[in-house]
């Protein structure tokens, strides 16, 4: 979002010619509050939401069609299916990943394999007219760049030299620029504020589906205590309506956060109508001992839901999955219905499905990338792609990643404590 809204101030700026430089978010305006590190971040800067353009406000087909369409991608080189007729429109691309030859558009290509795509924004106008760069447009570019590359820190590993120049050329411009470990840490922060969310936004925000044989299990992180999720006004009928707005049989949350102690804790609930199914999916979790889970049953008042302080922390969304698979096997052998193979679709901040009412309900076979562990990156945020084929370039951290990180710190802590005072 910062790149298209800085590389677009930046060529209104320098541009003479009678042309009009938009800059488009690739999201539908109702999908904003699921970012909220963007919110957090346009707010401290001062940009109102409401002059922001987002795609489901802007007709690109039929402003292609009256011939007054050019396309400069930002941060992504490939459109998706439905947009393949704007691929003549495409001017330039300006990306941070390696290109993918068979679906980049024939035009000029700026790549360079960076931790930001900002830094290459921030290059362009450092170089090409530095005099029009003030504060607000210098602090999207900082913010972006420090939170891309993760403080730059060295040990991750995702900022570039390039990446660090620039950074230090902003705060040079500007030396009245937030710290860097304040920024990094207000917008992380801001990444795992649910606070001003719906039900649905939260259990939309970083979700995936398993399907199998009609039957469909939506599992959804929540950054936030079950306890007090449990206690939201309306709970059980916003549930209900979830699931059967997306056809969901059941629906797993799996909350994590950090105690008073810094300790990460884990929960479970499993809301589901069917008892027979709720039962075994239960069952088949609370006897798991590869991994245990260790679960212990929190009371609950909510009918057709399920509650368990999960014991073994370690055990994440990624390995609860199989556990989940292996229980809709079970179901189904109990109801004699084929079992088949199974269908797992990751649905995130980063992958909106733009085929199917961008609801994050399609069902793609096979198994999707887990946004826990993830060796390769996830569509950016921005993209216009709706499969995304970059999977070549810089490792991204998605929130539940920091979280199984911080996790494995802490209880590495915790283990050198106990050795020095034995």
């Amino acid at each position: 979002m910062v790149s298209a809204l800085a590389l677009a101030f930046y060529l209104a700026k320098t541009t003479e010619a009678e042309e009009v430089f938009v800059p488009v978010l690739n999201i539908k305006r109702s999908e904003l509050p699921l970012r909220g590190d963007n919110v957090f971040f346009l707010q401290k800067v001062h940009i109102p939401e409401s002059i922001l353009i987002f795609r489901d406000e802007i007709d690109l087909h039929a402003l292609h069609q009256a011939g007054q369409l050019t396309l400069i991608l930002v941060d992504h080189h490939v459109l998706p299916k439905s947009d393949t007729a704007l691929e003549e429109t495409v001017a330039e691309v300006l990306d941070h990943r390696p290109i993918e030859q068979k679906h980049c558009p024939p035009c000029h290509v700026s790549v360079e394999l960076v931790g930001s795509c900002a830094t290459l924004v921030t290059e362009r106008i450092l170089q090409g007219a530095p005099e029009i760069l003030d504060r607000q447009t210098a602090a999207l570019l900082h913010g972006t760049i420090i939170l891309d590359c993760v403080n730059m820190d060295l040990k991750i590993g995702k900022a570039t030299l390039k990446d660090s120049k620039y950074v230090e050329k902003l705060e040079a411009l500007f030396p009245d620029l937030p710290n860097r470990s304040d920024i990094f840490d207000s917008l992380q922060k801001a990444k795992f504020d649910v606070s001003g969310l719906t039900t649905e936004q939260m259990l939309r925000k970083d979700q995936k589906t398993i399907y199998r044989q009609g039957t469909k299990v939506a599992i959804s992180t929540i950054y936030m205590d079950l306890e007090a999720f449990l206690q939201r006004s309306g709970l059980i009928a916003d549930l209900h309506a979830f699931c059967q707005a997306h056809s969901y049989d059941v629906l797993v949350a799996m909350t994590i956060f950090f105690n008073m102690n810094n300790e990460p804790v884990r929960q479970l609930a499993i809301f589901c109508p069917h008892v027979a199914l709720r039962m075994t999916i239960c069952g088949v979790l609370e006897r798991s001992d590869a991994p245990s889970l260790k679960l212990t049953p929190i009371p609950s008042t909510h009918p057709n839901l399920q509650a368990y302080l999960q014991g073994n922390t370690q055990v994440s969304r990624k390995k609860l999955l199989p556990l989940l698979q292996e229980a809709l096997s079970a179901y189904l052998d109990s109801m004699q219905i084929p079992a088949g193979p199974p269908e797992i679709v990751g649905v995130s901040r980063e992958q909106v499905d733009k085929e199917m009412n961008r609801a994050g309900n399609s069902l793609i076979p096979g198994v999707s990338q887990d946004e826990e562990d993830p060796p390769l990156p996830p569509t950016p945020m921005n993209s216009l792609v709706d499969e995304c084929p970059l999977d070549q370039g810089l490792p991204k951290l998605s929130a539940e990643a920091i979280f199984e990180k911080c996790s494995q710190i802490s209880l590495s802590r915790s283990t050198t404590a106990s050795l020095s005072k034995n």
